[in-house]
């Protein structure tokens, strides 16, 4: 099969032919249709620390796709030839204290599709089966391609109640943005989301953003004034990993606000901790998706009118995979896909 390959250790991917997967007794084959260049992709193309400290070589990447399955192991019963579906890109363990629990997304020997283990940037990947998500017939093929990222824009968007509340994101990048219809979905009154990109800010806008600022030249707390917030923002999601905006985050928050982080700083952040404990605020770190109600709670919000498709702004073929990074990588471009059908 044709594959985009982590072949060596330095910047790029190659698309070369490598061996189709191989299929256990409990895992599913599906042939990809679509799939998402994420941010660690972008890492993994450019071959940073993190990538040159993480990703063995050589190996198949990507791990947002949606698919039609193939074939299925002996120990299958619940999927069959044809049907549409996605994966969650997170194989756990099924051992320790936490699956065994039902804790999936708090398993400490999770393995990475695409990072860990062979990826979806190919025509066909397999996975075992506790990790293929049925997708209705009719749902949009480019969404379904993107539950990977949703589902962390859902997690991190829902770990704190939104309804009625006062609501800022940091970061609008494809997750913080479609955070941003998430919240506005769920029921928040105002949404400020900060970000310095200006096409960035116009598509926060456009996904349900009442106010969208570029943080270095306006001041948040004089636009929680505007917006006739008298105490600061109930709830804040942290998207960038950005230090300044976390602080800016934590000075803007009411007594008792919660705030879900979500982006990874790639340093050591240090913040004014009285801040936290004199305001009493609340901390919680998002990684992944829940298994699996966080895949729950993202089909039935897109059947109730969800809408994230304005998130979708460059769609090319696998074949132009450098355009595609090279889009990905940029600064007027959000969720960029792959077509491999």
């Amino acid at each position: 099969m044709r594959a985009l390959v982590k072949n060596e250790a330095a910047p790029g991917l190659s698309l070369l032919d490598v061996p189709d997967p191989e299929v256990g007794i409990n895992d599913v084959l599906i042939r990809v249709l679509k799939t998402g260049i994420c941010g660690t992709d972008v890492h993994i193309h450019r071959w940073d620390a993190w990538a040159q400290a993480t990703i063995p070589v050589p190996l198949v990447v990507g791990h947002e796709f949606v698919g039609e399955v193939v074939a299925v192991g002996e120990n299958v019963n619940d999927f069959r030839p044809g049907e549409l579906v996605s994966g969650e890109g997170h194989v756990v363990c099924g051992r320790c204290r936490n699956c065994m629990a039902g804790r999936r997304h708090l398993c400490a020997n999770t393995s990475g599709v695409g990072v860990n283990r062979p990826g979806a940037f190919a025509e066909y990947i397999s996975l075992p089966m506790t990790n293929v998500w049925h997708q209705r017939a009719d749902v949009d093929l480019e969404v379904a391609a993107i539950f990977d990222p949703l589902g962390n824009a859902v997690h991190t968007a829902l770990a704190h109640k939104t309804l009625g509340e006062d609501v800022l994101i940091t970061g609008a990048g494809p997750i913080g943005l479609m955070a941003t219809a998430v919240v506005r979905h769920a029921g928040a009154r105002h949404i400020v989301v900060s970000d310095p990109n200006a096409f960035r800010l116009d598509l926060a806008r456009t996904m349900g953003a009442t106010v969208a600022v570029d943080p270095t030249a306006t001041d948040l707390a004089a636009v929680a004034e505007d917006l006739g917030m008298d105490e600061g923002f109930d709830v804040g999601l942290e998207m960038s990993g950005n230090p300044a905006a976390l602080r800016g985050m934590l000075g803007n928050m009411a007594h008792g606000g919660r705030i879900a982080l979500l982006g990874i700083p790639s340093e050591e952040i240090a913040i004014d901790w009285n801040q936290v404990v004199f305001n009493m605020l609340t901390l919680k770190g998002i990684y992944g998706r829940e298994m699996y109600e966080t895949w729950y709670m993202m089909s039935v919000m897109l059947q109730s009118g969800l809408d994230v498709t304005p998130v979708l702004t460059h769609r090319f073929h696998y074949t132009e995979h450098e355009a595609a990074f090279d889009a990905a990588g940029g600064d007027r471009a959000a969720k960029v896909l792959l077509d491999w059908s």
